[in-house]
């Protein structure tokens, strides 16, 4: 009995090189914005050394722990609290003097300044005493996330930020952290508001995640 023989034809070499490249190119649609974004803001390419665009990028990217906080009204934060969407973190003390509130206002008008893309990001107030002026929470500063940094889980998670020479809660910065979970930049307060959206929004428009 004869061996069975495949009766496909043999296409070309030309034609199965050009089919190659369009499976290439269709791979490259689908999984290359996404790429470029990781590559851009953990690389900092075309960009000064440790600067992406405005803000100052953290090198290598510090993921968070996933831990839970008190908050003002008692009731504790999610652990995943950092996860799930772009953050603007302002770590400071629990009285928030007039720069931490000017800090607060500057990541809220940020925020808005995003337009349709608002709703990925989230504003957090990390701060390092056991009060926290309910009132601060209401008004303008309504949807803001509110969390101590305590003893316990707080120490773990500001553990996690980039050592200094300066308390973390005296260095008047915003951070970014990724939904991930992992910081990747951070900003000089008082915040250059347009610099940020336009890192911001290039962020978004890149990458899906968040």
């Amino acid at each position: 009995m004869n061996a069975p023989t495949d009766s496909r034809p043999t296409l070309p070499p030309d034609v199965v090189r050009k089919r190659r490249i369009q499976l290439v190119l269709l791979a490259l649609v689908f999984f290359g914005p996404l790429g470029i974004a990781i590559y851009m803001y953990y690389s900092g390419t075309g960009q000064p050394a440790n600067r992406v665009n405005h803000g100052e990028l953290i090198s290598p990217a510090r993921p968070l722990p996933a831990v839970s906080l008190p908050t003002p009204s008692g009731a504790p934060t999610s652990p995943d609290f950092l996860r799930g969407k772009w953050s603007l973190v302002y770590v400071g003390d629990g009285k928030c003097d007039a720069t931490c509130v000017q800090a607060l206002d500057d990541i809220r008008m940020t925020r808005l300044a995003l337009d349709h893309e608002a709703p990925r990001v989230q504003r957090v107030f990390l701060f390092e005493q056991s009060c926290c002026e309910q009132s601060l929470l209401e008004g303008t500063q309504k949807g803001l996330v509110a969390a101590w940094l305590n003893e316990t889980d707080g120490a773990k998670l500001r553990d996690a930020f980039p050592p200094g020479d300066v308390p973390l809660a005296q260095r008047q910065r915003v951070y970014v952290v990724d939904p991930h979970g992992n910081l990747m930049m951070s900003y000089p307060t008082p915040l250059d508001k347009r610099g940020a959206v336009k890192d911001l929004d290039k962020l978004l428009r890149l990458s899906h995640i968040g």
